[in-house]
C-alpha cells in the first residue's frame, strides 16, 4: 500500500490543496471530482493505483480543503475551474496525463484535452458525462430551467440540491448495497456546501453547468481525431446520468470500453470499488503501456 500525501499549492493567488501518491516518474493520472464532493471520492481508489501510476487528485475551488472565495471573488464557471487545474498541473511538471473524470470533473478534464488534445493519454469517465443521452430528464429539468432564467421563480428547485437528504439521495440511489456506503460521505459534503457563503459558489456552477454542452460537437471531433484510449465505468443505476450516456462514447470513439456495473449509483467507488479497480487497472496498463509492472 502506497502512503497518500496531503499537499496545497499556491495557484493564481489561490491555495490548492490535492492529493498525491506514487512515484513522480511514473505515468501521471489525474483524478477529477464531482459535485457536491471533493478529492475525498477518491481515497480509497489512490492507494490501489499508486503503485504504477503518479496519482494526482486535487480539489476544486470552493470544494473540500481547497480554497474558497466568495461568489463575488472569483468567477465560479467551469472554464476558471478549468484554469486552476491546468495551472495546478503546470505547477506541479505535468504536461502528459490520463484522467479520470466524473460529475463536474468531466466538464473539467473535457475543457482540459480541448485545450491541448496532446497532453491527454486516456481517458476514464466514472458517470463524467459528454453526451445528450447522458442526462436524466427528470434530474436535470430544474437546473436548465434555473440557468436559463436565474431567479426567485427557478433558483428554489436547485436550491434543494444542497439539502443534507438530497446529498444523501446521490450516494445510495441505485446501490444494491447501501451499507457499504460510509455516511460520512454526505454528512461531509454537507458540511463544506453548508459553508457561509457556499451556497451562492454552488448557485453559481448550477448557471454555468449549461454552457458544457455546446462544448459537446467540439468534444466528439476530439474523441474521433483523438482515438484517445476511453474506458467508460458507470453504475448501471446512476439516476443523475443515464447509463445511455455511457454507451454513447462508442459512437465517436469505437474502441471505447463500457462497463454498466450493476447494483452501482452515481458515487460508485464508495459501494463497488473492487469491482470498479479491477476495470481501471487492466485498462491502465493497456492504455499506458509503459507503466510500471
Amino acid at each position: 500500500m502506497t502512503d497518500v500525501r496531503h499537499q496545497y499549492a499556491t495557484v493564481r493567488g489561490h491555495r490548492v490543496f490535492y492529493r498525491e501518491a506514487g512515484p513522480r516518474d511514473a505515468p501521471t493520472l489525474v483524478l477529477l471530482h464531482g459535485f457536491p464532493t471533493s478529492s475525498r471520492m477518491f481515497r480509497r481508489l489512490i492507494p490501489l493505483l499508486a503503485d504504477r501510476y503518479r496519482v494526482i487528485a486535487p480539489d476544486h475551488l470552493g470544494f473540500g480543503h481547497s480554497d474558497a472565495p466568495p461568489a463575488d471573488a472569483f468567477p465560479y464557471t467551469f472554464d476558471a475551474l478549468t484554469d486552476i487545474t491546468e495551472a495546478l498541473l503546470a505547477e506541479l511538471g505535468v504536461s502528459r496525463y490520463a484522467i479520470y473524470v466524473q460529475d463536474y470533473g468531466a466538464p473539467i478534464g473535457w475543457r482540459l484535452a480541448l485545450r491541448d488534445p496532446a497532453a491527454v493519454t486516456a481517458v476514464i469517465s466514472q458517470s463524467g458525462n459528454a453526451y445528450e443521452d447522458g442526462f436524466v430528464p427528470e434530474f436535470w429539468a430544474p437546473l436548465w430551467a434555473y440557468a436559463e432564467d436565474p431567479g426567485p421563480a427557478t433558483e428554489p428547485a436547485v436550491r434543494t440540491a444542497l439539502d443534507l437528504e438530497a446529498i444523501r439521495w446521490q450516494y445510495l440511489h441505485g446501490v444494491d448495497h447501501p451499507e457499504r456506503v460510509d455516511p460520512d460521505t454526505w454528512t461531509a459534503d454537507h458540511r463544506d456546501v453548508s459553508r457561509p457563503g457556499n451556497d451562492l459558489v454552488q448557485l453559481a456552477l448550477f448557471r454555468d453547468y449549461a454552457t458544457n454542452r455546446p462544448l459537446y460537437p467540439r468534444l466528439h471531433a476530439y474523441f474521433r481525431d483523438s482515438r484517445v484510449p476511453l474506458l467508460a465505468v458507470w453504475g448501471a443505476g446512476d439516476l443523475i446520468f443515464d447509463p445511455a450516456g455511457a454507451r454513447a462514447f462508442a459512437r465517436d470513439l469505437p474502441d471505447a470500453e463500457i462497463h454498466l456495473v450493476p447494483g452501482g449509483g452515481h458515487f460508485l467507488l464508495e459501494s463497488h470499488l473492487s469491482t470498479a479497480v479491477d476495470r481501471i487497472r487492466d485498462f491502465l496498463a493497456r492504455a499506458l503501456p509503459t507503466a510500471r509492472s
